[in-house]
């Protein structure tokens, strides 16, 4: 069984690490390259990787890590029912483009399910992590919090809310819209749109401050997998679009990497709604 507030306390410093990398290069320029499938990255990218793995490596030597910059050099882990995601720069484009919705992500994922997650937004000083299945939590921290922190953050419970059917809030990527995704949302009575770059979408259903985020677009379980821990332990689903729920490395056909690569999914608050006939 994890451990979430000790093991969310032992990776802690080396996210923020991650973190501090990110915003010495967010504050001057930065190279940005194209990897194979022309998705931008820079030495930001690189640094921050290097850093949690580096920690990963001291904190459970023993758990396989899944990590996006890692993959794209080939480096691929063999993996099985428990492993870690890493997404040392969640959200590059905004990064590139001086908007401050770029995360650090780490996730816990075991027998498919992402049990725990760590999701930290270092331009906007927003932490958020699990401190339990059914515990999600979320701090401010300092614009230049100290690495190990003095004190432990100010943790305060956050909680997916009930959709109402009739005024729904959505979410959506500020990067990555899709024709499929509005015709997704038609279906729905959307009084409000928000938005955000990066896993902050999970964690603003988290926060019971949107309904729903439908991302009929490719992504990787390094993407979403601990934005979409911290939303179940706050009570909210994320389902593909059979209405199953999304799951992570559990496919046994194509190569390792195929088994990272999702399925189009929705994420919900506390209750999935049916889409208008």
């Amino acid at each position: 069984m994890v451990d979430h507030a000790r093991l969310a306390g032992s990776i802690l410093p080396f996210v923020l690490s991650a973190g501090a990398a990110e915003l010495k290069y967010y504050r001057s320029d930065v190279a940005v390259e194209r990897k194979r499938d022309e998705s931008p990255v820079t030495a930001a990218d690189r640094e921050a990787e290097e850093i949690l793995l580096a920690g990963l490596a001291q904190i459970a030597p023993e758990i396989p890590v899944i990590a996006e910059e890692s993959v794209a050099a080939g480096q691929v882990p063999d993996f099985n029912d428990r492993f870690f995601l890493v997404d040392p720069l969640d959200g590059t484009r905004e990064f590139i483009e001086r908007r401050d919705e770029f995360t650090v992500n780490v996730a816990l994922v075991e027998g498919g399910v992402p049990v725990f997650g760590l999701v930290y937004a270092p331009a906007l000083g927003d932490l958020y992590a699990t401190h339990g299945r059914s515990l999600a939590v979320h701090a401010r921290l300092a614009a230049q919090p100290a690495i190990p922190p003095n004190l432990p953050p100010a943790f305060q419970p956050i909680m997916a809310r009930l959709p109402d059917e009739a005024a729904l809030v959505a979410v959506a990527s500020r990067s990555h819209g899709t024709p499929e995704t509005e015709d997704y949302l038609s279906q729905f009575h959307i009084v409000a749109r928000r938005n955000a770059g990066s896993s902050l979408k999970f964690c603003l259903i988290a926060r019971g401050e949107a309904d729903i985020y439908p991302r009929l677009g490719p992504t990787m379980a390094w993407d979403t997998a601990a934005g979409h821990a911290v939303l179940l332990a706050a009570g909210g689903h994320v389902e593909t679009l059979d209405g199953k729920p999304l799951t992570y490395g559990l496919r046994t056909e194509g190569t390792l990497t195929d088994r990272l690569r999702n399925p189009y999914f929705v994420a919900w608050g506390r209750r999935p709604l049916a889409a208008r006939g």
